[in-house]
């Protein structure tokens, strides 16, 4: 059943140092950044962050891997004009990367909402990114095998929400969240507002309720 919770230091209580946690957010379209000061209040360190980027200026995900809070970061873009941040921890060694194609960063996540064992894409091969990977060919193409990527966490943005849990997002911000909300055990997301159940036309729900886990207004 999803809560729908007063504040965003309640949103994140309880995320476990280690976890995996995979962020919403196409640089800062959609990023849940409310969130994520919380959980660097909250105090999780050792962190596993899954995002498309590695960071933006000094908020949001930027702030996060500068409170030493992230030892790895999986991502698509991890540099950018403005990911100094994220640019100098990993120079100096301090953090972990893995770079995945975006397309295969979000299939990865959809193959674990659901519950596909692996799946075989074209895209890296011949690259460095399939180094150690198994390869086939199949109808004369080769393929890499990629397996599914689940987070123990998802902190994800959306526009409106239910009581009881279901999303609506608004136009790009849509991104990564609805695939991370099927991906992860536990799902947070920020939004807009609150309305009641009904208000929403069920032919716009992009996540259903049964995905979220708890809802926070910002």
């Amino acid at each position: 059943m999803t809560l729908v919770v007063e504040t965003t230091d309640e949103a994140v209580d309880g995320i476990a140092d280690g976890s995996t946690v995979l962020v919403g957010g196409f640089g800062m379209a959609g990023m849940p950044v409310d969130l994520i000061d919380a959980l660097i209040r909250q105090g999780a360190s050792d962190l596993t962050v899954v995002s498309n980027n590695a960071g933006n200026g000094d908020t949001g995900l930027a702030a996060l891997l500068a409170a030493g809070r992230v030892r790895k970061v999986v991502c698509s873009f991890p540099r950018q004009s403005d990911s100094w941040v994220f640019d100098g921890l990993y120079r100096s060694g301090d953090i972990e990367l893995e770079v995945v194609p975006q397309g295969n960063l979000a299939e990865r996540m959809r193959a674990a909402g659901a519950g596909i064992g692996a799946f075989f894409c074209p895209t890296g091969v011949g690259t460095p990114i399939a180094e150690g990977k198994e390869t086939r060919e199949i109808d004369g193409r080769t393929y890499v095998l990629e397996y599914p990527l689940r987070g123990d966490v998802a902190l994800i943005g959306a526009h409106v929400a239910d009581r009881a849990g279901n999303l609506v997002y608004r136009k790009t911000a849509r991104n990564f969240g609805p695939v991370m909300a099927t991906a992860a055990t536990t799902v947070v997301a920020q939004v807009g507002s609150v309305v009641e159940v009904g208000e929403i036309d069920p032919e716009h729900v992009v996540t259903p309720s049964i995905y979220v886990d708890r809802v926070v207004t910002v």
